[in-house]
């Protein structure tokens, strides 16, 4: 395993609402120094949930939001942030019920993952949610979020949709996908 650098000096350069960026001075194992910036969550620093709620064996919800950093609608997986002591699948129930209006009898861990590991420091955990009921929540959203179905059968198609971009969500989707395949539950 490679030695990581040596941080010789660590400072926040600029503050917003949502983000520090932090410059980092760095001395590499070869003596070569670099000075990096990475974008630092100002929030509580419990993380992120994103969940893949299956309706069935082979579709899963999608939500449609405004996303400021596009300046558009999208469509993306039910997400949110993981308040102070709670549990990833708690969050993840309780996101799911705020954002499609649904909850899970039945919620598993898969994986974490970054969006950007370059140069943000943010992660989210994924959950797939299955045995879904209806329960809505009062949530954050500043508007009702319109939900729609994807066939995870079809992902390559939506790749090609208009409103859907965020890699995390596709990533979890194919995720799920082949966990469901090597289980049996869905076949290609």
């Amino acid at each position: 395993m490679r030695q990581k650098p040596t941080v010789l000096v660590r400072a926040i350069v600029a503050t917003s609402r949502l983000f520090r960026v932090e410059e980092l001075q760095l001395r590499f194992s070869n003596g070569v120094e670099r000075t990096y910036e990475r974008l630092v969550g100002t929030g509580s620093g419990y993380g992120a949930v994103m969940i893949v709620a299956l309706i069935d064996d082979q579709h899963a919800l999608l939500v449609e939001e405004y996303c400021a950093g596009t300046d558009d609608y999208q469509l993306s997986l039910p997400k949110g942030l993981i308040e102070p002591g709670e549990d990833i699948l708690v969050a993840a129930n309780r996101e799911l019920k705020e954002e499609a209006g649904y909850g899970a009898h039945h919620l598993e861990y898969l994986t974490e993952l970054s969006l950007s590991p370059g140069y943000m420091t943010q992660k989210i955990q994924v959950v797939l949610a299955r045995d879904l009921y209806e329960k809505r929540l009062p949530g954050d959203e500043p508007e009702p979020m319109r939900v729609e179905r994807v066939n995870l059968r079809e992902l390559s198609d939506l790749v090609r949709h208009a409103q859907f971009s965020e890699g995390r969500a596709l990533a979890a989707l194919y995720l799920a996908r082949d966990l469901l395949v090597q289980r049996g539950v869905l076949v290609l």
